[in-house]
């Protein structure tokens, strides 16, 4: 009788043991589910942020409030490789729907690049990097909201594509600009191993052949 009962108690034990751990499990999947899904919130709103103000500074490429500062608009890009670019524009001085969004009348210049790897060691992701953007000759500071891919493409007239770096700037007409955005670190891997034991969360966009109105303008 009291090996018997030692015996349910060690099942009994065996069981609440399993059923526990079963517990454990689920409330940490859940968590880590949970912790994805706001991880992957916030690589999605970086990568919201990038592309909006990419796509207003291209399409202002060679604008200027007053056209006489910049009468051949084939001169706006002064550089163009797969990783940087440098322009001339006229930069808003105030916001959206107000006349300050046209700017001063006074050409600025804008340049967007990527810098190596090792410059955003401090973060887990081994791929991200700073995005720089700088206006005219002020001292280059990089954002890092999780950029791993920043890749610029041109083409001409034709719609054929240039090989970088550009020889000559002046031929460009449309560009496409890819990017991706990486959460900084993994989420998870307690639990679900096979979907963060390697990969980072990311966000991918392309625009196929942005094109700036004033480089047409030859």
């Amino acid at each position: 009788m009291g090996s018997q009962t030692i015996l349910d108690l060690i099942a009994s034990t065996m069981v609440f043991g399993s059923l526990l751990l079963m517990a454990l499990r689920m409330n940490i999947s859940s968590s880590e589910n949970v912790q994805a899904y706001r991880m992957d919130l916030v690589v999605q709103e970086n990568l919201v942020e990038i592309t909006n103000l990419l796509e207003t500074d291209f399409r202002r490429i060679g604008y200027c409030q007053d056209a006489s500062k910049i009468s051949n608009p084939s001169l706006a890009i002064l550089y163009a490789d797969s990783i940087k670019i440098k322009y001339l524009t006229d930069l808003p001085t105030g916001d959206v729907g107000t006349t300050g969004w046209l700017g001063d009348g006074n050409l600025d210049s804008v340049t967007y690049y990527v810098g190596p790897t090792s410059e955003a060691s401090s973060t887990p992701n081994p791929n991200d990097r700073f995005l720089y953007r700088v206006e005219n000759n002020s001292t280059p500071q990089g954002v890092n909201l999780g950029v791993t891919t920043f890749h610029l493409k041109y083409f001409d007239a034709l719609r054929d594509s240039i090989s970088s770096p550009v020889a000559d700037p002046r031929t460009i007409q449309y560009m496409q600009i890819t990017i991706e955005v990486q959460n900084y670190a993994k989420v998870g891997g307690l639990v679900n191993t096979a979907a963060f034991d390697t990969l980072y969360q990311s966000a991918y966009w392309r625009q196929v052949r942005i094109v700036a109105k004033n480089l047409r303008n030859r």
